[in-house]
């Protein structure tokens, strides 16, 4: 049994929560036995999936809604279960609560295990411990993490960086992230889904999809579309997080709240789906992120990004080609998604080319990843 351990699982929506339900779904429809083990949360949907997702309990953290800090070794049937599955290969895709019970799980059995490494954890530490020694210690013992695993990966080699200036200095391995968005694209429904939201086509219309936290670049992103107020735009914004609140107020202190609509937290799929077929543009400033599955998600559908020049998330993406790049001020992000809109034949040739480059189907990277598990399981075989 392969067995995906993860601090965050639907109904928690972000880019890791997505990525190892499309590993779990994709690897069992390939016929291997797969599980997931998370903390638990509010009305899960365990019931809907066609693998055994395994919870143990947890609490919320303060200031990181909906996240929750999860604590298996104190539940004991959680646990004692737990220890009779037959694993033969784990995947961790976090270093806390589930990845050191993973790790633990691995060594005590001698079985292989495999760790991603998807977020900038620092930025997370360092807006809420006011100690710079606490956020370094904190570093060291996720960097030691990483040293523990038999293989380390990350879904974009940009990623390799980041994980560099923590201090890892092992291998790495690259494994792209999926989409199960791709090969979707319908322009009936797009013209169909925008008459629903009351989106005239020659009115632009923006989007964002990811966590509502300062971290993203959000003010930054509000501020900018401010500077729009001459364009008839529409935008939404869709996900949660600790700073959704204050970014509504904002909206309204900047007096687009007319045009700017904050829909909350969607899982599901189908209905997301359709915003970012309806959306001309992928509004997406963020310095925080590594390898944002959402880039990628728009992108098959045909909804290119405009993203900061230089970041990690930006990486993947060529200005003009595949999707658009800013400098990170406020008027040139503006001024950006200003000339864009303008040059209409252009941005449909990019939206083609972002679908073309970005958009790999989940299905293909779950084969790519069985052979992997494969063939590390073979090499660590006594």
């Amino acid at each position: 049994m392969i067995g995906l351990f993860n601090d965050c699982f639907p109904p928690i929506m972000d880019g890791v929560s997505v990525a190892t339900q499309n590993y779990a779904y994709w690897l069992h429809r390939k016929g291997e036995e797969v599980c997931v083990v998370t903390p638990t949360a509010d009305s899960p949907v365990d019931d809907n999936v066609p693998y055994p997702v395994y919870r143990y309990v947890s609490m919320p953290i303060p200031k990181r809604k909906p996240y929750r800090m999860g604590f298996p070794y104190i539940d004991f049937p959680f646990y004692k279960q737990i220890n009779s599955l037959p694993f033969t290969l784990l995947h961790a895709h976090c270093p806390f609560s589930s990845g050191e019970l993973a790790m633990r799980l691995a060594h005590s059995r001698r079985i292989p295990i495999v760790a991603t490494f998807h977020s900038k954890y620092r930025a997370d530490f360092e807006r809420v411990i006011p100690s710079r020694l606490i956020v370094d210690l904190i570093i060291k013992r996720i960097v030691n993490f990483y040293n523990r695993a038999d293989e380390v990966w990350i879904p974009q080699a940009s990623v390799e960086e980041t994980l560099r200036e923590y201090g890892y200095r092992g291998r790495v391995e690259v494994v792209d992230n999926g989409n199960d968005f791709a090969g979707t694209y319908s322009e009936e429904e797009r013209g169909a889904f925008r008459k629903e939201l009351g989106v005239a086509d020659d009115i632009p219309l923006f989007l964002y999809v990811g966590q509502h936290i300062m971290e993203k670049n959000l003010e930054f992103l509000l501020h900018s579309v401010a500077l729009l107020k001459d364009v008839p735009f529409r935008m939404f914004f869709i996900g949660t997080g600790y700073a959704a609140g204050e970014l509504e107020e904002l909206s309204k202190r900047l007096g687009i709240d007319d045009r700017v609509s904050f829909l909350g937290c969607m899982t599901e799929r189908e209905r997301l789906r359709k915003y970012y077929l309806a959306a001309d543009l992928f509004l997406f400033p963020s310095l925080y992120d590594n390898a944002p599955l959402v880039v990628r998600e728009a992108a098959a559908l045909r909804t290119p990004s405009v993203l900061i020049g230089g970041s990690t998330a930006a990486a993947v993406v060529k200005d003009g080609v595949n999707g658009f790049l800013s400098e990170n001020d406020k008027e040139s992000f503006a001024g950006r998604i200003r000339d864009i809109m303008q040059d209409r034949p252009r941005l449909e040739l990019v939206a083609r080319r972002a679908s073309e480059t970005l958009a790999r189907s989940w299905e293909d990277i779950a084969g790519e990843v069985s052979e992997r598990y494969a063939s590390l399981i073979k090499r660590c075989r006594p």
